[in-house]
């Protein structure tokens, strides 16, 4: 089963606090001999796991971040390699060296390594900016290796111009020298997108160990908090209503 959603995780901790906050409220009658669910225990773990949460938010959002700004920078390639295609068709170049270059721009215009689109892809291949509030996928594998395939599509472009003589454009925008650091851009961000999804991934881990871990997480504990004061007040009593009503979630596998 999947996952509780990134507002769960963040409603479990506000539960939390209110259950300290009762606790707190029964003065000297809560006063457990079992360390972990002492309140100066609990308000360390509901620190802990208040922080981590905020910590995969942040990461998040630099991940987001991070997939924007690649999407900025291979969101011309299309064009670019027909641009530069039709550039070499001008030149003195064999018509062997100008299939060649057909080669690659065909590869650049649809083909991508794996049929599943990326988190940013729709159906039609259309590449879209990422909501920095989008929680990051459980896997960039299929979108790291489109990426991968267009920066070694388009490095093959360049380095067949590159090889013919007769390819000087006067136009920047196309010139060896102009995509190579563009290529250089775009593999530094694919980087900075797999580093970005690492932290994320990191926090997560954090965040799911403060709140999940058996007998030490958030989750356990609130159940072993419920039945102290159910033991103290006993059943029925008022003060176990309060706790027993509220709500945690349980992380699933």
């Amino acid at each position: 089963m999947p996952s509780i959603s990134e507002t769960g995780h963040a409603k479990n901790v506000a539960n939390f606090l209110d259950l300290i906050t009762f606790c707190k409220g029964y003065g000297g009658n809560y006063n457990p001999s079992k360390t972990a669910i002492q309140i100066a225990q609990l308000d360390a773990l509901y620190n802990d796991a208040k922080n981590s949460v905020t910590e995969v938010t942040n990461q998040n959002t630099a991940f987001n971040n991070a997939v924007n700004a690649r999407v900025n920078l291979f969101k011309d390639n299309k064009q670019l390699a027909t641009r530069l295609t039709n550039a070499f068709d001008t030149t003195d170049a064999s018509d062997e060296a100008k299939n060649n270059v057909k080669s690659f721009n065909r590869k650049l215009q649809g083909k991508r390594a794996s049929k599943a689109p990326s988190p940013l892809q729709k159906a039609g291949g259309e590449v879209t900016p990422a909501d920095l509030n989008t929680p990051a996928p459980k896997t960039i594998s299929s979108s790291q290796q489109s990426y991968d395939q267009q920066i070694e599509h388009l490095s093959g472009l360049v380095s067949a111009l590159a090889s013919e003589p007769s390819y000087k454009p006067n136009e920047t925008g196309l010139q060896v020298g102009t995509i190579n650091k563009l290529i250089d851009n775009q593999t530094k961000s694919n980087a900075d997108v797999a580093t970005a999804y690492t932290a994320v991934s990191n926090a997560r881990i954090t965040r799911d160990k403060y709140l999940y871990d058996k007998k030490k997480g958030l989750y356990d504990t609130s159940l072993e908090v419920k039945k102290y004061v159910k033991s103290v007040f006993g059943t029925t009593s008022p003060e176990y209503k309060q706790v027993n009503g509220i709500k945690f979630s349980e992380r699933k596998a």
